[in-house]
C-alpha cells in the first residue's frame, strides 16, 4: 500500500567536539500508520543528492532502510512500495529476486548474499516517526 507521508522537516544543531552540527529531520509519518507487515516509503538529501528511503513494521518492530539494492544500484520495489515476498516474511528484491532480512538488513539469498541493506536512523517521538540525516 502505497501512502504519502506528510513531511516536516525540522534543523537541530547539535555541539560535538566544539564543532556545531546540524542535523536535519524529516517527519516519516504517525507511526501507528506504519502498519504490520508494511512499508511507507520517503525522500531525503544526501551530498545534495535526492534519496529514497523506506520503513516498515515486522513482528512488532519497526526498520529503515535505503531503498537500494546491494547488486546492482536500483530499487528493491518498482516504484510500487512492495518490498516483501508474497508470504510477507522477507525483504524482496523485484527485480532480480535477492532476499533481506528485515531486521538486520542481511541478503541471505541471490547475488549480493552476504551484503546488507544500509540502515537509516530513524526514530519514534511522541507517535511519530522521523528520519534523521547529518
Amino acid at each position: 500500500m502505497k501512502k504519502s507521508a506528510n513531511r516536516t522537516h525540522s534543523w537541530h544543531c547539535m555541539l560535538n567536539a566544539g564543532m556545531m552540527n546540524f542535523v536535519a529531520r524529516i517527519r516519516i509519518a504517525l507511526a501507528e500508520e506504519i502498519k504490520e507487515g508494511e512499508t511507507l516509503k520517503f525522500t531525503f538529501t544526501r551530498n545534495t543528492k535526492s534519496q529514497e528511503g523506506f520503513v516498515g513494521r515486522l513482528h512488532k518492530k519497526l526498520f529503515a532502510y535505503e531503498n537500494t539494492c546491494r547488486h546492482i544500484p536500483i530499487t528493491l520495489d518498482y516504484g510500487d512500495n512492495h518490498f516483501f515476498d508474497t508470504k510477507g516474511e522477507v525483504l524482496m528484491c523485484q527485480t532480480h529476486g535477492a532476499v533481506y532480512e528485515p531486521d538486520t538488513g542481511l541478503c541471505t539469498r541471490g547475488p549480493c548474499a552476504g551484503s546488507s541493506l544500509h540502515p537509516l536512523k530513524s526514530i519514534e517521538e511522541e507517535g511519530v516517526m522521523w528520519f534523521e540525516s547529518d
